[in-house]
């Protein structure tokens, strides 16, 4: 990439931006474990939604989503559109009583919601698991995304990524603490935001260019749609997915929806996920029940009102903001570098090892000109530093609040604890980054996270409104979840990943489900407490609720269920549409006949959009 020095002006005026003002908040965070971790509890709404939608939006993440557009076609991206649910779902059933229960992480509420020595060792184990080995994992994905990116853009070598970023992020995450991170993220949001859009704008100039002559943004996307339209991606005897015209046997490229004849693919990338993945798999960032870090920016909200709101928040941008630049520059990407081939011989020098169809996003970038080309390159450093920097900040809370402060060493200074937090957050990017040595594509990850944790996500909703859910049925759902993971792929070796993942499911479920019926239960005096202070809404309370002296209108006037249980379809409604509505407005550049789909998925947008501000309103008011 050719980079001028108006380019590494603004690369260095991006990094000043985000940075410095984080570099205020050191004093504040080196107070206590509650300022480093927690923000002291007083963060707004609309700080902690930017901070979480700009912690998703990690270097990864465009580089997923072109993945699997280039070889499932938009609809791919059902994989995590189905996250709505669970999202949507967090925001009006969770959010307010992650909030209520005052912990400062949500492992800490392990010993608040169950008893004993159980609630101790899942609390602990958790601590080491999500804090240590699956914290680490992400962030070894992020880490990969960042070595292709600066492969093919500078011909870097992952090692002198990994310590480039490592220096810049580290520093930070250790020295500002949460504060710190919120702080980076809101300045980082905005540059990601238009850097991306700036991809998807000159993406299309340059395929205008090479298709119709004309470089221009307008004419590239007619001209897109128009030779996309009729095409289709139809997987090869290889992993490898070839392009062809539309005869039936593949996905149509520019559907959101899937081609349910192709029943394989159809069960992969929307059956499962719509059906299944949103409540049953454990991802992080869309957690059924809340949590890992979108639970502690709502622990870190200053209010109930406050927590509600961000998380709302996060999940209107997550869905409707972001996602049609980075599907706009997939689509792209495919009319430029078609095949693999095409991606190798356009960079000879990358290291071949690490081009994948993840890697045709960087590739896409060739093509900004001078000033947006250190735009993009600030942005891609922002994504990169949102992420690694939530964390290593969230992975340290774990390991210091969760563990060592719980069962090594409990009688030690608060400024202890925060050094002790510093160093683990240097351990945390080094782990990570031998991990990111070991990976191949984001879609591998992406895959292995959902599959340690299929079967577990029901019992995070669970937990929430039955008090049978003990310590002993998630300790049973961990290690059923794992050991089937290692074991059903072996059992069933030429089931797909869809197929695995649902006996998985079945398997964890029904394990959970009978321990909490013929397992130890939970101390009485225990559940009693945590009704008193969080009074979670239905039946499965309800024995618990006469015990505790708490009556059924107070719970009600506390919960409003039956407001939320609407808020919860309208925003749903509400995103799906308006998401489809953004897509066929641009698909109807080049097919006008997307023009009646767009307009009544607009009306429904509108619709549910009311119904949600309403019913928002309303529980507003109330808390």
């Amino acid at each position: 990439m050719n980079i001028t020095w108006i380019d590494w002006l603004i690369v260095a005026a991006s990094i000043l931006i985000c940075f410095v003002p984080a570099l205020f908040y050191a004093k504040r965070s080196s107070e206590s474990t509650s300022e480093f971790f927690a923000s002291g509890r007083s963060v707004p709404w609309w700080l902690a939604g930017l901070s979480m939608v700009a912690t998703t939006f990690s270097s990864d993440t465009p580089n997923w989503v072109t993945e699997q557009v280039r070889k499932y076609g938009v609809a791919g991206n059902w994989q995590w559109w189905a996250f709505v649910l669970t999202g949507i779902a967090t925001v009006f059933f969770f959010a307010r009583l992650w909030r209520r229960s005052g912990v400062m992480t949500d492992l800490e509420f392990y010993e608040q919601r169950y008893s004993g020595a159980p609630a101790s060792m899942v609390r602990g184990f958790r601590a080491v698991y999500l804090g240590l080995f699956f914290n680490c994992f992400i962030m070894g994905t992020v880490t990969l995304a960042a070595c292709k990116i600066a492969n093919i853009l500078f011909g870097m070598p992952a090692w002198q990524t990994i310590l480039v970023c490592g220096v810049l992020n580290v520093v930070f995450a250790a020295h500002s603490g949460l504060w710190g991170v919120l702080i980076i993220d809101m300045v980082q949001f905005f540059i990601k935001m238009t850097a991306v859009f700036a991809a998807a704008w000159f993406s299309l100039k340059e395929v205008g260019q090479r298709l119709v002559g004309k470089a221009d943004a307008g004419a590239g996307l007619q001209a897109l749609v128009s030779a996309l339209a009729s095409k289709q991606v139809v997987t090869a005897t290889g992993s490898e997915p070839v392009m062809s015209g539309l005869d039936g046997r593949g996905q149509p490229i520019l559907d959101v929806m899937p081609n349910f004849a192709m029943s394989d693919l159809a069960l992969m990338i929307f059956i499962l996920p719509i059906a299944i993945s949103w409540w049953a798999n454990w991802y992080p960032g869309a957690e059924p029940g809340g949590g890992s870090y979108i639970a502690q920016r709502m622990l870190a909200s200053k209010s109930e009102k406050d927590s509600l709101g961000g998380t709302l928040f996060f999940n209107l941008a997550h869905y409707v903001l972001r996602p049609w630049p980075w599907i706009i520059t997939a689509l792209c990407s495919i009319i430029i570098y078609p095949d693999l081939a095409s991606i190798k011989a356009a960079f000879p020098k990358a290291d071949a090892s690490l081009i994948g169809h993840d890697s045709a996003f960087p590739a896409m970038l060739m093509f900004l000109p001078t000033g947006f080309v250190g735009l993009m390159i600030g942005g891609l450093i922002a994504a990169n530093s949102s992420t690694i920097l939530t964390h290593l900040n969230w992975g340290s809370s774990y390991l210091v609040h969760d563990f060592y402060r719980r069962f090594v060493r409990t009688d030690a200074s608060e400024g202890h604890y925060v050094s002790v937090g510093r160093v683990c957050t240097v351990l945390l990017y080094v782990v990570a980054s031998v991990l990111s040595l070991f990976m191949t594509s984001a879609q591998q990850a992406f895959q292995v996270l959902l599959s340690i944790g299929a079967g577990t996500g029901l019992i995070y909703i669970a937990r929430w409104f039955w008090w049978r859910v003990s310590a002993w049925c998630e300790i049973v759902a961990m290690a059923v979840s794992l050991v089937t993971s290692l074991v059903v792929p072996l059992l069933l070796p030429k089931a797909g990943f869809a197929e695995v993942t649902i006996v998985q499911v079945a398997l964890t479920t029904v394990a959970w489900l009978v321990t909490a019926f013929v397992g130890p239960q939970t101390d009485r005096a225990t559940l009693i407490a945590f009704y008193r202070k969080v009074k979670p809404v239905g039946p499965g309370w309800s024995a618990i609720r006469s015990a505790a002296g708490v009556s059924d209108a107070e719970v009600t006037r506390e919960n409003h269920f039956g407001a939320s249980f609407l808020g919860w379809i309208s925003g749903c409604a509400l995103i799906w549409s308006s998401l489809f509505a953004i897509g066929n407005f641009l698909y109807a550049a080049g097919d006008p006949g997307r023009l009646r789909s767009a307009w009544i998925l607009t009306a429904i947008c509108v619709v549910s959009g009311i119904t949600l501000l309403q019913v928002t309103r309303r529980l507003w008011n109330r808390v």
